[in-house]
């Protein structure tokens, strides 16, 4: 799975852009950028979101897709006068459209497409998803819901007033204004995720049986714990040499009264005992 992701990976982003465009919309290049030098993630195609005038055949007809003509696109916020005379030109059903931002992104391993998805969400994105394919290929789509589809002619006869063309420029350009705060929380929630996830990775776990603890409350119950070890045994100790000298002391009680030997010399033992 390694190898194919590493292959699939450079094949992607050796290969030609087909889009209409070319290249890498300029408000996500730092987007595409930063997902590219990840060795977790690989762009597979993206849009910044963008203003789009069709003119195309009756829905009814087969071939609609195909003889659809682009009069006006724009990646940024639009104008009034240049949607009315785009409009003019139109000989089908024109239908403008706003179509916010969008992002597949291949993924190496589930864990590192959940994490794209959670910081997707959480940056406004909620209608994102995750594809497995039948040859392993992990897909997280970066997608969001407020998009906009409205049909302003039919067969080239415009439906509309140019109050309604003005009212539809606003809201478009509001939605433009939305989409592109959303790409910057979305870049900021990623740079921030992926630090976390590579100092994780960092991250040394402590040895099992280290001797310092990190907690000083651990550290100050160990000490307690060590010294009323210390304090036990030489309490056992002193308990011991006070039995042995009690012992002795009856001892020679017996021997002075059968005359055997002097009790107030003091033993060997009781003068080495001195010294314990």
């Amino acid at each position: 799975m390694e190898k194919s992701f590493s292959q699939w990976k450079k094949q992607c982003l050796n290969k030609l852009d087909l889009s209409k465009k070319g290249s890498v919309d300029e408000d996500i290049v730092h987007v595409v950028s930063l997902l590219n030098s990840c060795e977790e993630y690989f762009t597979t195609s993206s849009c910044s979101g963008r203003v789009i005038l069709t003119d195309g055949a009756p829905e009814s007809s087969a071939v609609q897709k195909q003889n659809c003509v682009w009069l006006f696109v724009s990646h940024h916020k639009c104008k009034c006068d240049d949607l009315r005379s785009a409009l003019a030109k139109s000989t089908g059903d024109a239908v403008l459209k706003f179509e916010p931002f969008v992002l597949h992104v291949q993924c190496r391993r589930l864990e590192d497409a959940q994490l794209m998805h959670s910081v997707a969400i959480n940056s406004g994105f909620r209608n994102s998803g995750l594809t497995i394919s039948k040859t392993g290929k992990i897909i997280t789509a970066v997608r969001s819901t407020h998009g906009l589809e409205v049909p302003l002619s039919h067969q080239g006869k415009q439906l509309v007033e140019h109050d309604y063309i003005d009212f539809l420029t606003q809201t478009a350009n509001q939605k433009m204004e939305e989409n592109l705060r959303r790409i910057h929380r979305f870049y900021q929630n990623l740079q921030a995720a992926l630090t976390a996830e590579k100092l994780q990775k960092l991250q040394i776990p402590d040895p099992p049986n280290s001797q310092e603890l990190k907690d000083p409350s651990q550290r100050l119950e160990t000490e307690r714990g060590e010294k009323g070890e210390e304090d036990e045994e030489e309490k056992r100790s002193k308990s011991s040499v006070y039995k042995r000298r009690r012992k002795r002391g009856q001892q020679n009680q017996t021997v002075g009264r059968h005359g055997d030997r002097d009790s107030s010399v003091p033993e060997l033992d009781d003068c080495l005992d001195l010294f314990t």
